[in-house]
């Protein structure tokens, strides 16, 4: 019999994005790849926070900085690994497939990523009750969804496959 087969990450289809990243004047080094970012400002990115709509993935740090900003390369689109830390509001229970997903623990600026980013099964899921104006904004914004559980159940601090659940960004 063969191995059993679960979708996986694969070499991206899609380019990295060009971003600045963080504040003018406060360059940052390579301890900031696979941290999840959020878009701010003017071809500008931040680092999420919890609770946040990821925007991507920090894939490259350039070491030289453009007019005193740190350039990034982003993983905007495609597939990703993340390890699931439960629900939004309370950092617990199970991620199931299809379940739309914010930023988890955050690693703090500064500080190496250990493993994938964290992410937790987000407040707003489709179906689950009559929108908000900020569910909608949130979930047609480009949400990311868990595509695969990687062979798991996606308990807290299991690994999950996430894909972007509309290309609008």
């Amino acid at each position: 019999m063969g191995k059993k087969h679960f979708r996986s990450e694969t070499v991206p289809s899609y380019p990295t994005q060009t971003l600045r990243f963080g504040t003018q004047g406060t360059p940052r080094n390579s301890t900031e790849v696979g941290k999840a970012i959020k878009l701010a400002g003017e071809s500008g990115a931040v680092l999420c926070a919890l609770g946040d709509p990821i925007d991507g993935r920090i894939e490259s740090v350039e070491t030289a900085t453009a007019d005193g900003f740190t350039i990034i390369g982003a993983q905007r689109r495609g597939d990703m690994f993340a390890t699931a830390e439960g629900s939004q509001a309370t950092g617990t229970g199970n991620l199931a497939i299809g379940d739309y997903v914010v930023c988890g623990t955050p690693v703090a600026e500064g500080v190496q990523q250990v493993g994938y980013m964290k992410v937790r099964k987000a407040t707003a899921q489709v179906g689950a009750q009559a929108p908000t104006q900020a569910d909608i904004q949130y979930l047609l914004g480009g949400a990311w969804k868990v595509a695969s559980l990687c062979g798991g159940t996606g308990t807290p601090g299991s690994t999950v496959l996430l894909e972007r659940a509309f290309l609008a960004n």
